[in-house]
């Protein structure tokens, strides 16, 4: 019995998963999450529609893409995706959260306001690959609703729009001179922060055609980043830089963290606390509300989603645990990229991601 990953090509944290199971020599196989498999296997074992998901050679499923990642990291004595200098560790686990969490905005934009029609095929494909080419297209019409629904939702709207393509092309131009020069963000192997990023950036903004040629276009570096991605020419190969290094080239992007990602982050934590305070005793909903964010000089509103705040704890806990000659090191890179909002985060109520499912800690 080898592992199963259900997933589908056009699924965001699909692309996550298969690119580091294939960089990571995995024994597995790929199933499209066909409507069968929602009914059969994820929503008896999650509760809810959910890809990708892995089920275990011993039937265990772990769902959540840094729960699978992280399921065969503790498994494994070969190389690892999560660097072992304080540094670039904390780096690397900003950039998967600012890629899980953040470029999600981006990523949705473009799909449903450049790809739309294209992608109602796709959808299509998965959950009716036998069907006519106009069958799969209208089973796809009914599918996605759903998907493009939650454009509003991720405060995707007429007015933040150009704020959003501003933003998402430079941060194309800062990733297109990091690559020009690096195979990966932090050197030749790919690190956590890599697979955060490549989710959006393969999935919807590479793979889906118009906003494929975007990228290609603006930044053939990136689109080649994404090419050594998903096309794995040799597992477990390469290093990350010596001596705790962060090349300069990620320090805009890491100021561009700080400017957009964090204080929309801080403003779900001060909102999570309010509701915890009134709510000791209810289930913890999946978002707290609307939390406002500032992107290229354009404030908007977008559900505050409290996974994400899980995704940032990650973060947190880390710098958290460092001290010493590794926290002043930290401390040096921080105060380079504007981080003060990172070391000054406030994280009253703490979150447990466990059995499939969010709640807060007690």
């Amino acid at each position: 019995m080898t592992d199963i990953l259900y997933a589908a090509p056009l699924s965001l944290y699909s692309g996550k998963a298969r690119a580091y199971m294939d960089w990571k020599g995995i024994d597995y196989r790929e199933e499209l999450s066909r409507p069968e498999v929602y009914r059969d296997v994820i929503i008896p074992a999650i509760g809810r529609p959910v890809i990708p998901v892995l089920q275990l050679a011993d039937g265990a499923i772990v769902q959540d893409t840094t729960k699978i990642i992280d399921h065969y990291e503790r498994g494994s004595d070969g190389p690892s995706v999560y660097p072992q200098t304080p540094v670039q560790h904390l780096v690397a686990l900003l950039f998967e959260s600012f890629g899980d969490e953040w470029l999600t905005i981006a990523a949705m934009h473009y799909r449903w306001n450049y790809n739309e029609q294209w992608v109602y095929s796709e959808f299509g494909k998965v959950a009716a690959p036998e069907s006519t080419a106009e069958e799969q297209f209208a089973i796809g019409q009914e599918r996605g609703k759903a998907f493009k629904g939650f454009c509003p939702l991720l405060g995707i709207n007429e007015a933040s729009i150009p704020a959003i393509e501003a933003s998402y092309e430079a941060l194309l131009a800062e990733l297109n001179a990091h690559f020009a020069e690096h195979d990966y963000l932090l050197g030749t192997r790919p690190c956590i922060g890599d697979y955060g990023l490549i989710g959006p950036l393969y999935a919807h903004l590479y793979r889906d055609p118009a906003s494929g040629e975007i990228m290609k276009r603006l930044a053939p570096k990136v689109a080649e980043w994404v090419e050594r991605m998903v096309n794995v020419a040799a597992p477990l190969s390469g290093t990350f830089l010596p001596d705790d290094n962060v090349p300069e080239t990620l320090l805009p992007i890491l100021r561009r963290m700080m400017a957009e990602h964090l204080p929309w982050l801080q403003n779900i934590s001060d909102m999570l606390a309010d509701w915890a305070a009134d709510n000791a005793d209810s289930e913890l909903p999946r978002a707290v509300g609307f939390a406002p964010f500032t992107m290229e000089g354009v404030t908007a509103a977008r559900a505050a989603s409290v996974f994400s705040l899980w995704m940032h704890q990650r973060c947190h806990d880390f710098y958290h645990s460092l001290d010493g000659d590794a926290k002043s090191a930290a401390d040096d890179l921080l105060n380079r990229v504007n981080g003060g909002v990172f070391q000054q985060f406030a994280l009253p109520v703490r979150l447990d991601f466990s059995n499939h499912q969010l709640t807060i800690a007690k």
